[in-house]
């Protein structure tokens, strides 16, 4: 009797997390082409390109918060993965430079963002 209880609670259980393990699944990682921004100095008073890079890199080894700007204008606020923040870490090194970001994108309201899963200097 506790056998077929415990496998009961097991298969509602199994059939509650089924949803979630489809969505985990689904996530897939784009890859977005454009300048890593230090966002503090880009949005504050435009500060980006090959001029402002030194700076850029400071700043976002500083803390300051770090976005990409994409071919298409849309910028992006970059996050670290909390499994594996390396990638995030090696894309503060390319700030004022153009790079390739892949990772999952995500939107809430207005603002963009993409959890950073690699990086490539372009």
């Amino acid at each position: 009797m506790k056998l077929r209880n415990a496998m009961g609670i097991l298969t509602v259980a199994a059939l509650a997390l089924a949803p979630l393990t489809v969505l985990v699944a689904a996530e897939k990682d784009t890859t977005v082409k454009g300048e890593v921004l230090d966002l503090a100095c880009y949005v504050a008073h435009d500060g980006s390109g090959k001029e402002h890079a030194g700076c850029a890199v400071k700043c976002v080894k500083a803390g300051q918060p770090m976005g990409l700007k994409a071919a298409d204008g849309t910028v992006y606020i970059l996050f670290a993965d909390h499994a594996d923040g390396a990638p995030f870490e090696k894309a503060k090194d390319l700030a004022g430079k153009e790079a390739e970001i892949t990772g999952s994108v995500s939107d809430r309201d207005s603002v963009k963002g993409i959890t950073v899963h690699g990086v490539k200097a372009l």
